[in-house]
């Protein structure tokens, strides 16, 4: 049923959302894609997760723990490796090429820690759907998408409504005109990089509730990354519209199509929009950016 299908593609779509909107704030930033922000959700995910299972905690604290610890994680990655890149003045290859790097580590890491095995959530929400006449709807997508909208509203308040959003609106415009004008540059950034990895951990959490948690669902946020190139590398609402495209799309192929395709016709997209449109949907022309 087409009702169905909408639902589901809306339900994985918000998930990339939280992952494409990371990716938007810090390409408006820094002008890079970071290749390391699916591997903050993923420690974020497993974060969640032993918290659960080895630390017997509730919920609603494993969820907090996930979401502040993947965004300082995030900060970390900022301070440690991005910053002094940025402030060489080197070219913005080399952070994408340090962010590939922390990737490769972050994956590792796990798999040497705590081993490549597939694991899932202890039964957090009621299995059985709630039927809505033809319509079927999980608990767990109801919960995830009223934390899809309560993020993405908090986060559109803080960016367009308060100084903090100003300026990081300021940052991203100029950043040296914003340093002249007395604006903390880099205290802006590592409040964006924390913004983008709390999102990230939110979305990892939410990707393990719904499927499994593992090393390389980092990788998942492939997805996230096409919806921001889609929407516009750096525009917020873009990458937004972006991942609710893309969600929905990756839906109508599984159902009606076949789901091996899936990823065919998602990167066929990808390739579309930057044939087409290479600023994608909401983006604008920029120079140069990795």
């Amino acid at each position: 049923m087409l009702l169905q299908q909408i639902i589901n593609g809306i339900s994985i779509g918000g998930i990339y959302a939280l992952l494409a909107t990371g990716y938007a704030l810090i390409y408006s930033l820094l002008g890079f894609s970071n290749w390391a922000h699916g591997d903050v959700a993923m420690l974020g995910a497993y974060m969640g997760l032993l918290s659960v299972t080895t630390g017997n905690m509730p919920f609603w604290l494993s969820a907090i723990i996930a979401v502040m610890g993947a965004g300082i994680i995030s900060i970390l990655n900022e301070r440690i490796a991005y910053r002094r890149i940025r402030n060489n003045n080197s070219p913005t290859m080399f952070l994408m090429i340090a962010a590939m790097g922390l990737s490769i580590t972050f994956q590792n890491a796990v798999m040497l820690l705590i081993g490549p095995k597939f694991k899932t959530f202890p039964p957090v929400f009621p299995v059985k759907a709630l039927s809505l006449g033809n319509v079927k709807i999980g608990v767990l997508d109801i919960f995830s998408l009223l934390i899809v909208l309560t993020a993405l509203i908090l986060l559109s308040f803080l960016i367009n409504k308060t100084k903090f959003g100003l300026a990081v609106r300021a940052v991203s415009s100029n950043m040296r005109t914003a340093s002249i004008l007395g604006v903390n540059v880099d205290k802006y950034i590592m409040l964006v990089f924390f913004l983008s990895g709390a999102l990230a951990g939110a979305a990892g959490m939410l990707l393990g509730m719904k499927y499994t948690v593992y090393p390389l669902m980092g990788n998942t946020s492939l997805k996230a990354f096409i919806a921001s190139v889609l929407g516009g590398l750096g525009s917020v609402p873009g990458a937004i519209i972006g991942a609710f495209i893309i969600g929905l799309m990756e839906t109508f192929v599984s159902a009606y199509i076949n789901t091996t395709l899936r990823d065919l016709f998602v990167f066929g997209l990808l390739v579309l929009i930057l044939l087409v449109k290479p600023t994608g949907l909401l983006g604008k022309e920029v120079e140069d950016k990795a």
